[in-house]
């Protein structure tokens, strides 16, 4: 093909055709590819866009609190109509603001500096120009950042993570529920074990997860907005006779934050560190969950619905594979390495700033992003499972052995109750069961020889694998 201008130097130095030179966005990570649809809510709070959008309405809320407050002589409250253009400044922020920050920043080389020139540009419309000294006043850049941030965390937090969170939970919840009754084996160390139900076991699933949702619904989300070196400094300097402490705090907790009244350059992130290990836990929760449904789904308990049209494997038509719960693990994974990573790095800075801490929150998103999406892969795969009641029924009639914990317990009880004969239960119950399978006839002519009392021997015969499963069913109903 001959060379045009449209190809022309567009290969890599291997001589591929450079796909970073094509006119259409190709995106570098899986989340604004082929995964965009299920975490594009975040980008609302969480993206590079609504960092600066966050950026813009912290600058503007802080001439407006100034200027309400009358913290500076001769800047007095504004009127109701200038305020709500300045507020119109962040309600109207779209692509073009975007567009036109990159520019300013193509000029400043520094992005918290973009913003009050951007604001700075649009005083004269509103007719309060002589109050452009007034944008960002007395502020380092990380007073804008960090309220910034902490407001984009909190609303990606309560607007989009949880509420996807709460549903996956409330959705587990409603299956234990269906399912309370459901007899199941038990597999302590992978081993028959003493039966359970499948609701009460799901009922675990759901009460660790929501421990864990409850934690990150009471975050405090703290912020600062105290100069340099956290001293106010230039602020007394420049007007001594302000509170300049309860203005800080007033704006800060005004923002719907926490204020913190000791910082250097930076608020310490430990309340980032401190929810990011939260999520992480939960993250860590819900691949447990996956791991154990992907093993429950391989011995048939649970069916898999196919999706009409859907392809299992190239070359097995047969086969339906658990992909919602192994892309699940792996989103899990990457989430919470992330997360960890930003844990430990923000915790830490030189002295009163370095940067690192600026880097590190640009990942913010991507870590969430991953949770959000295994989330929404675990929610799907559940759609598509059917309970195999006959499997389960069918391994807990292979599996009579399990009754031994039964019965020597019963044992014992008849032993302190005075009935003879009842001496080395534990011994005489593991000489029958262990690595033996046992049937129900075998099990119930040991239960006849063994001298009980006719109660409990009644009781014992009429146990089975599938009866035997203590209160299981009542325990879903702590999840109410």
């Amino acid at each position: 093909m001959p060379e045009t201008a449209a190809t022309a130097d567009t290969r890599t130095p291997s001589g591929r055709l450079a796909l970073a030179a094509s006119p259409e966005k190709i995106a570098l990570g899986p989340l604004d590819g082929r995964y965009q649809p299920a975490v594009a809510p975040l980008v609302d709070y969480l993206s590079e866009a609504a960092l600066n959008r966050d950026r813009v309405a912290v600058e503007v809320e802080w001439l407006i609190h100034l200027t309400s407050n009358s913290v500076l002589p001769g800047a007095g409250p504004l009127t109701a109509d200038q305020q709500e253009q300045l507020r119109a400044i962040v309600t109207e922020f779209d692509a073009a603001s975007v567009a036109e920050l990159a520019e300013i920043e193509a000029v400043t080389v520094h992005d918290v500096k973009a913003v009050e020139y951007y604001i700075g540009r649009r005083l004269p419309g509103i007719g309060i120009e002589n109050l452009t000294a007034m944008v960002h006043f007395g502020c380092t850049s990380e007073d804008i950042n960090n309220l910034s941030y902490a407001l984009g965390v909190k609303g990606a937090v309560e607007d989009v993570w949880l509420p996807a969170a709460r549903a996956l939970v409330a959705q587990i919840g409603r299956m234990a529920e269906d399912n309370r009754a459901v007899p199941m084996l038990s597999r302590t160390h992978g081993q028959p074990a003493t039966p359970t139900t499948l609701g009460k076991e799901l009922a675990v699933i759901a009460h660790r997860l929501n421990r864990q949702l409850d934690r990150i619904a009471k975050t405090e989300y703290l912020g600062k907005i105290n100069g340099a070196t956290g001293t106010y400094a230039a602020h007394v300097a420049s007007v001594p006779g302000a509170d300049w402490q309860q203005v800080s705090r007033s704006f800060v907790e005004g923002l719907g934050l926490t204020w913190n009244p000791l910082t250097t350059q930076i608020e310490s992130h430990d309340w980032q560190a401190e929810l990011y290990a939260d999520v992480a836990r939960f993250n860590r929760i819900l691949h447990n969950v996956c791991t154990d449904i992907w093993s429950y789904i391989s011995i048939g308990y649970f069916a898999q619905i196919p999706v009409a049209g859907a392809t299992g494997s190239s070359t097995m038509p047969h086969k339906v594979n658990p992909i919602r719960f192994e892309n699940a693990e792996a989103n899990l994974e990457i989430s919470s390495g992330l997360l960890d990573v930003l844990g430990s790095t923000l915790v830490t800075s030189r002295w009163q700033r370095d940067l690192t801490d600026s880097s590190s929150q640009r990942n913010i998103g991507v870590a969430f992003g991953h949770s959000l999406l295994a989330i929404s892969n675990v929610a799907k795969g559940l759609e598509r499972l059917d309970v195999a009641e006959d499997v389960l029924a069918g391994d807990l009639d292979t599996n009579w052995e399990v009754l031994g914990e039964a019965i020597q317990m019963v044992m014992r009880a008849e032993a302190i109750a005075g009935v003879e004969g009842m001496e080395n239960p534990y011994e005489r119950l593991k000489e029958l069961t262990r690595g033996h399978r046992v049937d129900a006839a075998r099990m119930q002519e040991f239960v006849q020889g063994l001298g009980l009392s006719p109660d409990a021997e009644a009781r014992l015969l009429a146990l089975t694998p599938g009866t035997y499963t203590g209160i299981a069913d009542k325990l879903v109903d702590h999840l109410k």
